[in-house]
Order: structure tokens, then sequence, then C-alpha cells
């Protein structure tokens, strides 16, 4: 049993106002970190961006909008299919403003992607070592 789920994408990209462009993100899932789903962009072999997503939003994602803060996600039909909108907000621009980018992700793809990791640890059984954590954080201190 592999011990972690990933999946690579093909996904559109758009930054500010410029047209959708293709970019892969790569998908990963470790049990050890069971609320988390981490999103790692890439073009042309460039890291552009990497996100850490709790899971239970990207599976709300996929069937009504959520999120209030730096990433917020919801359903959007194109044609006959749907698609996974992730907006994200960046770090401020020197304008005052924030860097803002949409990540458009066939839903399919995602909702395969999260029943594999589903299969790992269902939800509602995640668990969360604690005192492993705090041993970690007396340990680097």
């Amino acid at each position: 049993m592999n011990s972690f789920v990933h999946k690579t994408l093909v996904v559109e990209l758009q930054a500010g106002d410029t047209e959708r462009f293709p970019v892969l993100a790569h998908l990963s899932y470790d049990p050890s970190d069971p609320f988390a789903v981490t999103a790692v962009f890439t073009l042309d072999g460039r890291v552009l961006a990497r996100w850490q997503l709790d899971r239970e939003m990207v599976t709300a994602g996929l069937s009504r909008p959520v999120g209030i803060g730096d990433v917020r996600l919801r359903p959007q039909a194109r044609g006959v299919g749907r698609e996974l909108r992730m907006e994200f907000l960046g770090e401020a621009r020197a304008d005052g403003g924030r860097h803002h980018a949409v990540v458009f992700a066939w839903a399919e793809a995602v909702g395969e992607f999260l029943t594999e990791t589903h299969r790992m640890v269902p939800p509602g059984c995640e668990e969360v070592r604690v005192d492993d954590f705090l041993a970690d954080v007396l340990a680097n201190s």
C-alpha cells in the first residue's frame, strides 16, 4: 500500500488580467498530516507556488463556494464539464494590492484524487499525534 497519494494534473492558471495558460499541479496527500492536501504549481520545471490546503475544504469546494481568506474555492461549469475554481491571494505588492491568481482544474480529476485520499484516511477518522508534535517542537526549541 502506498504511504501517500500523488496526482499530477494539467490545470489552467490566470494571473491578473491575463488569459488562462496551462501549468502543472502536483497534488499530494500524506496520511501523517491527514487534514492537509499540498498543491505545488509548476511551469517548465519551476515552482510557481506551493499551497497547503484543507482537505475538507477542497472536497466541499467541488460542490459549493468555500473560503473567505487567502484561498477561495468554488465549482464552475465550463462547456459540458465542471471545473474547480481555486482563487489564491498572495503576498502584498509594492502598490498596496496583493498578488492574485486563479487556477482552474477539472473537477472530476480533483474528485478522483480526493477519493484516493478518503480510501487511505476516511473523513472523520483523521488522527493527530499531539504527543509526537509536541516532542518535535520541544526538541527543536
